[in-house]
């Protein structure tokens, strides 16, 4: 496979990895779009320059970009001694970061549905909701100790 045919297809890739952090996670797609490019790219460590011209961004979008991205833990920055150019990295352990933050928030709201059981009463319908809920994040979470 030529190398153009490899660059085209990376960056389908990438679009397809913007496309989820969209609807999975409410991402910008440009946000996606990074993180897909610093999945994949060679070499691991990129100026905001170098990742902005292969995806298609403006530098001026990849500024809130990576301070999201960094702000979060997934995406790491370093300078080189010498030079003034800032490299970017995604971090080894972003995707479980992810997951991690992820539970931790449905852990988070499993509590606060256990506070509306106090409005159950009588009213058994909105007990099983409430239950429901409970189970579905049981199965992510593992169950309340």
């Amino acid at each position: 496979m030529a190398p153009d045919d490899d660059r085209e297809r990376m960056l389908d890739w990438v679009e397809r990895v913007a496309m989820f952090c969209g609807d999975a996670w409410g991402l910008a797609p440009i946000t996606g779009r990074i993180l897909g490019w610093l999945l994949i790219c060679t070499p691991a460590e990129q100026s905001a320059g170098e990742i902005a011209d292969a995806i298609g961004a403006s530098r001026a979008s990849m500024t809130s970009n990576m301070r999201l991205l960094t702000s979060v833990g997934l995406v790491r920055r370093r300078t080189r001694q010498g030079e003034r150019t800032t490299y970017y990295r995604i971090e080894d352990d972003a995707f479980e970061k992810v997951v991690r933050q992820r539970l931790a928030a449905f852990a988070a709201f499993g509590e606060i549905a256990e506070e509306a059981l106090q409005f159950g009463g009588e009213d058994g319908e909105r007990t099983r909701r409430i239950r429901s809920a409970q189970q579905s994040i049981a199965l992510l979470t593992g169950p309340a100790t």
